[in-house]
């Protein structure tokens, strides 16, 4: 039983942390959007390390790089929520998944799949029209329109509702899902 919930995509994750363990971790193992969230990050840390020198060491700090700072975290926040959904590694509670029978545990990570799927699609819907509104208001320390900050945040949607659907592919052809997997609690 447990080996056929570790065969397909199960199996491939875990090959995969046994490599990133053993130290192993090929430039093909990260997908288009880890880059990305990794550009903005180190655009991130500097921008912050230039706020933090300017306040504290020259005692005048920037006026704009707390607002960038701001923008750059919404970003690597909604670029990276992708790579959590590409990694199956949101939060969830296995417990539940170990105390029902299988065959209600198959149903109940379907059901997540399909409402993960649903509301990511909203967000989207929702970013949509927001990006539309905010295509006329402007950042305050600089004249770029706040829609290229929405915008942004409509790319990490993108992402994680295709990263979603994906996975429940996968989980519909493997069979199974991480969420099943679940710590085992019998004696045997």
């Amino acid at each position: 039983m447990a080996e056929d919930r570790n065969s397909g995509a199960g199996a491939a994750a875990e090959r995969s942390l046994v490599a990133e363990e053993a130290g192993e971790t090929p430039f093909g193992a990260y997908g288009p959007e880890d880059w990305i969230a990794f550009a903005i990050f180190w655009a991130l840390a500097i921008i912050v390390f230039l706020q933090v020198f300017s306040r504290y060491v020259l005692n005048s700090s920037f006026a704009w790089t707390e607002e960038i700072a701001r923008y750059l975290l919404i970003s690597v926040t909604f670029i990276g929520g992708g790579i959590a959904v590409r990694k199956n590694s949101h939060i969830h509670v296995e417990l539940l998944y170990v105390l029902l029978p299988k065959a209600a545990g198959r149903v109940l990570a379907t059901l997540v799949d399909i409402v993960r799927i649903g509301f990511l699609a909203f967000l989207l819907w929702s970013g949509i029209r927001i990006y539309t509104v905010m295509q006329t208001q402007y950042m305050t320390v600089i004249e770029v329109p706040m829609s290229v900050l929405y915008g942004v945040v409509l790319a990490g949607l993108v992402i994680m509702l295709l990263r979603s659907l994906i996975l429940a592919v996968r989980h519909l052809r493997g069979g199974g899902s991480a969420l099943e997997g679940g710590i085992n609690l019998s004696v045997d």
